[in-house]
């Protein structure tokens, strides 16, 4: 079986990472698996790796996409990468990778990859076409994630993100009603990282009466271990006793994460007397220098850290792994921590409830109560989890050989009908 994966990049994103762990996975199953990418960014190109077209054609496209957008939104920068039309795109369909393939496995192809039009293109091929969804652009007219607007389960139109007025016919609008167009062409099969995100996809207008399937993303969770390979003074942490509970993004103060939640309940726990007991660790970049001024919790942020096998032996360190983001599609942190034996502490808003299974495999507290988050936590910080089922618990679900059994499964029933 041949299956070619596109997606925007081999490395650079979350999409990327996973994508790449997807390909392989499949071809350590057997499975001939290739990716073509728009911008190949490793340090490294495996041979299973191709680029979607030169440098020059890259950019134009890219250029073309985003300067479209950026005349609809009122000649404005602001949340212009929040959107995308899909107006513009290379012709992949030329290329021979994809029309050597069985399937055709789509990822995350925005930002000048691939047009509406370059999709239907592909489907017209003739052969399965799956659509991996890592955000709800595919859900959306324009956006990568709704927060709280609703107008998705319509027909967008009055987007809250474009910086031009916007009204019922706006761009939001017409993309809607384009993606439809293009989604009753083209025959796709969706499938979305989380139930979560399937659930929201249901909600849409354009995805209602589709197939959705939810398959996760794959983890390394063999190189997780629950023994660190690395002290706590290795890993610039005090060496006193204390339970650690580690936050960690590529960036902390991204607003979606909620980090301001997380300083609440944390100060919350400090209250309530363990200060003395706990430790909080974060990791990520920070672009305000005071938001964890307000933390009365003893911590430490480390920053960045790009060592992988020194981030191991954090989550390894910790008793408790928090997330306290507004939405989150499926929390790698929190998987990546329950791998290493840390009890996994969130709110539910997200993926959540696909990695939890709580209190046995985690704390999922009422979102946004933060009262409740920390009494959550604090019951982790009293009772030693069971660090050997919280590993397991994520191997059965999230290691690669899982996951690439499920795509293989789907493929395979696939190329049965078509």
């Amino acid at each position: 079986m041949k299956v070619t994966l596109i997606n925007h990049s081999d490395c650079r994103g979350g999409a990327s990472v996973v994508s790449m762990r997807l390909v392989r996975a499949l071809r350590d199953a057997g499975v001939d698996a290739r990716m073509i990418v728009a911008r190949a960014e490793g340090a490294v190109r495996p041979a299973f790796v191709a680029r979607a077209a030169s440098a020059a054609a890259t950019t134009a496209a890219f250029l073309a996409e985003e300067g479209m957008t950026w005349l609809d939104n009122g000649l404005s920068m602001k949340n212009l990468f929040a959107l995308d039309a899909a107006r513009a795109g290379l012709p992949l369909e030329r290329h021979p990778w994809v029309r050597d393939a069985d399937v055709v496995c789509l990822n995350w192809v925005n930002q000048g990859m691939l047009s509406l039009r370059g999709v239907e293109r592909i489907a017209a091929l003739g052969k399965p076409l799956v659509w991996t969804m890592h955000d709800m652009w595919n859900a959306t007219g324009l956006c990568h994630h709704a927060g709280e607007c609703t107008r998705y389960m319509e027909q967008c139109g009055h987007c809250p993100l474009m910086q031009c007025p916007s009204h019922g016919n706006d761009l939001s609008h017409r993309r809607h009603l384009r993606k439809m167009q293009c989604y009753d062409r083209s025959g796709i099969t969706f499938v979305a990282v989380s139930s979560w995100l399937a659930e929201r996809c249901r909600e849409s207008s354009l995805m209602r009466g589709r197939r959705v399937e939810v398959i996760p993303n794959a983890f390394p969770v063999d190189e997780f271990s629950l023994e660190p390979a690395h002290t706590r003074a290795e890993l610039g942490l005090p060496d006193d006793g204390r339970h650690i509970i580690v936050m960690g993004a590529a960036r902390l103060d991204d607003p979606v994460k909620g980090l301001p939640l997380a300083v609440e309940t944390l100060n919350r726990l400090a209250a309530a007397g363990y200060g003395e007991r706990v430790l909080a660790v974060f990791f990520g970049a920070l672009r305000d220098g005071h938001a964890l001024s307000g933390l009365r919790m003893p911590h430490v942020h480390l920053g960045t850290v790009g060592d992988a096998a020194r981030l191991r032996s954090l989550y390894a360190h910790a008793r408790v792994v928090l997330s306290t983001s507004h939405y989150e599609t499926l929390p790698g942190t929190l998987i990546e921590g329950q791998a290493a034996g840390a009890y996994p502490a969130s709110f539910g808003r997200g993926g959540q409830r696909d990695i939890i299974d709580a209190p046995r495999t985690g704390y999922i507290a009422r979102y946004p109560d933060t009262a409740d988050l920390a009494a959550g936590i604090a019951a982790a910080i009293e009772r030693e989890p069971d660090r050997e089922a919280l590993r397991a618990s994520v191997t059965a679900r999230f290691a690669a050989p899982a996951v690439a059994a499920r795509y293989i499964e789907l493929f395979e029933g696939l190329m049965q009908v078509f």
